[in-house]
């Protein structure tokens, strides 16, 4: 009995107060990406509001239920003030959950407030509630496409009277159809409709309406509505709006300027490919861009930028054709002195408001290279800084790219705590190519130079990654291949129908890449990887140096031993683990190839301790060397005093 008394009291109100105006009806729907009910609900709701577009409207809050979606991308985390305001409006407290006209279900005849319970009779009978206004909502897109001018106007088709400042006009921003290819969230879906992304001026607060009306009278209003950087396609871009009454939160009518055709736009089509690399004090770049306009483009200036900083301005004239591109070489652009990354960024004014700039292609990091530091390099990315100081990544396509792991650390060692991964997982642009720069490294001197790495690969289905470690001694002008793997060569375990992270020991390896004819001042090195959309590919342990004669070629960086204190002062204890009991020869090697400390030892199978007194040595870099015959294992060690 109770459930009809409200939509009887409204129904009462609506004949006796209200001109007979057909109302639009409002669904909210609080759903989440982490909601397996909402999953299996929602393609059903969707059906059902689709098969009734005439007579209701949607917007999807993406609700913290039954737990916040990580704070990687989400619908969730990117508007998530708003949507904790509109779920408390409501008290909401489960999902999938249903409010229509601003009322629960029950009001309407559902058994509850749970979305799957919204069908074509409940619409009917909350759309039969006639309403005093009528709404005009028109929308036209900013300058750039950057932001949407919508105009909105309330007429009264009845006198209408409510309590003082309760009448307020709320406007949503929602993307119809955002679809990804793997989930967000944990609950499987991929494809969500009506998704409210961003309310103006804000969904608590809304446009407060006048409380008393006389029949015709209207009120307009204009919106300028900044299109966030969150959203996924703006072409999918469309507008809720309607009065609710804060008094019993009775939504009196609603309306919806849908999406539009993406007007004709002048899009980027490549970034600068000649900004990679800078060792001198300017870069010398370009830009090509094509004309997706309606007519020809005869000028436009593009303005560059260093770390944020505008340079020298480039001007262009000509005859652009529609569909035809042209690439732009820009005046001499100043660049920072200081090695490590720095980006590279432009922005292109036309005087024609029609033309879009895609803001994603106009930014790009670069390495300078003016300070080659004497080896070695050595990195286990066990710092939170990413790319470490003096590293450099370059993400040409904008998409996913290197970034630091710090839940792994190689073979197993919970120690290093952190490693970099390529995540091919979650990438589905098929071909993107990233690059990792090392910092600039001096490799002179009489020894070949050493590059070693640990490398863990899981595969996925039968994918084609690959890996690339490129070297150049001429600033990038050109480049050697020194290792390349693909596809099963690249795989260093099993399969894994999930994202991989390594756990055990064995699912790395280490690998060791003499750098035969580059002993040069002047060495740049970079990792670089082809995506296949495969399974996460990580690296650790990334060590180059001219090793000092003595250490030999199978020497390798092993997480079986390490130094503390390292750097040291006057002694530094040397752990061991070994698998079996053997004999092995511990030495200290400076960097000329000196051994500067032998000493035979009987390793146990388990942790070995060595303390060796470093009060003699000299400041500077050593390396350690534990040789049992057969093969040998290389700690760095820096004395400072």
């Amino acid at each position: 009995m109770k459930k009809n008394l409200l939509l009887t009291t409204l129904v009462f109100a609506a004949v006796t107060a209200f001109a007979q105006t057909p109302r639009l009806s409002l669904c909210e729907e609080f759903t989440g990406e982490n909601c397996p009910p909402c999953a299996s609900t929602n393609p059903g709701l969707n059906a059902t509001l689709n098969a009734n577009s005439a007579k209701i409207i949607a917007i999807k809050w993406q609700v913290a239920i039954p737990s916040a979606p990580s704070n990687t991308w989400s619908l969730y985390q990117t508007n998530k003030t708003e949507i904790n305001i509109r779920s408390t409006y409501y008290a909401i407290n489960s999902a999938p959950s249903g409010r229509i006209d601003g009322q629960n279900l029950t009001a309407f005849g559902a058994s509850s407030d749970h979305a799957g319970n919204i069908t074509t009779g409940l619409i009917n009978t909350a759309q039969a509630i006639t309403s005093p206004f009528s709404i005009t909502m028109n929308r036209a897109w900013g300058n750039g496409c950057n932001s949407v001018d919508v105009t909105v106007t309330v007429q009264a088709t009845q006198n209408y009277t409510a309590s003082t400042n309760a009448l307020k006009f709320r406007t949503v921003m929602v993307e119809r159809l955002i679809s990804f290819a793997s989930a967000p969230g944990t609950n499987g879906e991929k494809n969500f409709e009506d998704v409210g992304i961003k309310s103006f001026p804000s969904i608590n607060n809304g446009f407060v309406l006048p409380n008393a009306w006389v029949s015709g009278q209207t009120y307009t209003f204009a919106i300028n509505c900044p299109i966030p950087s969150y959203t996924r396609n703006k072409s999918e871009i469309a507008f809720v709006g309607f009065i609710q009454n804060e008094t019993n939160k009775f939504v009196l009518q609603a309306v919806r300027a849908d999406k539009v055709p993406f007007p004709a736009t002048f899009s980027l089509t490549a970034v600068d490919a000649n900004v990679n690399v800078s060792c001198t004090s300017t870069i010398a770049s370009q830009v090509t861009f094509q004309n997706n306009g309606p007519s020809a483009l005869t000028s436009c200036t593009i303005i560059p930028f260093t770390d944020g900083i505008a340079g020298n301005t480039t001007a262009w004239s000509g005859n652009l054709a529609v569909n035809a591109s042209t690439t732009i070489v820009l005046n001499a652009i100043t660049t920072p002195t200081a090695t490590g990354a720095h980006t590279f960024s432009y922005q292109i004014a036309t005087s024609t408001p029609y033309y879009l700039i895609n803001e994603s292609l106009t930014s790009k990091q670069y390495l300078v290279a003016s300070d080659y530091q004497s080896t070695p390099v050595s990195e286990e990315f066990n710092l939170s800084t990413f790319p470490p100081l003096k590293w450099t990544g370059i993400n040409s396509f904008n998409s996913i790219t290197w970034s630091r792991e710090v839940n792994a650390g190689s073979f197993a060692n919970t120690a290093n705590d952190g490693c970099v991964k390529m995540n091919f997982f979650n990438n589905t642009l098929i071909g993107d190519v990233d690059e990792l720069y090392l910092p600039p490294a001096d490799l002179s001197g009489a020894v070949t130079p050493t590059l070693s790495f640990d490398l863990s690969k899981a595969v996925k289905n039968n994918e084609n990654d690959q890996l690339d470690v490129l070297v150049s001694n001429d600033c990038g002008v050109t480049w050697t291949n020194v290792y390349s793997k693909a596809g099963q060569q690249l795989i260093t375990t099993g399969v894994s129908a999930t994202a991989f992270i390594p756990s055990l020991a064995q699912d790395w390896i280490n690998e060791k890449i003499a750098l035969t004819g580059f002993n040069s001042p002047n060495v740049l090195v970079k990792f670089k990887t082809t995506n296949d959309n495969g399974n996460n590919l990580y690296i650790d342990n990334i060590n180059l140096s001219v090793l000092p004669l003595g250490v030999t070629k199978n020497s390798r960086d092993d997480s079986n031993i390490s130094l503390y204190p390292n750097p040291a002062n006057n002694g530094t204890t040397v752990k061991i683990k070994s698998d079996n009991a053997s004999i092995s020869n511990v030495k200290i090697i400076n960097v000329i190839g000196q051994i500067i400390y032998l000493k035979q030892v009987v390793l146990n199978p388990s942790s070995n301790h060595l303390y060796i007194d470093t009060s003699d040595f000299d400041n500077g870099v050593y390396f350690v060397v534990i040789d049992s015959g057969k093969s040998s294992s290389i700690k760095k060690l820096i004395i400072s005093k």
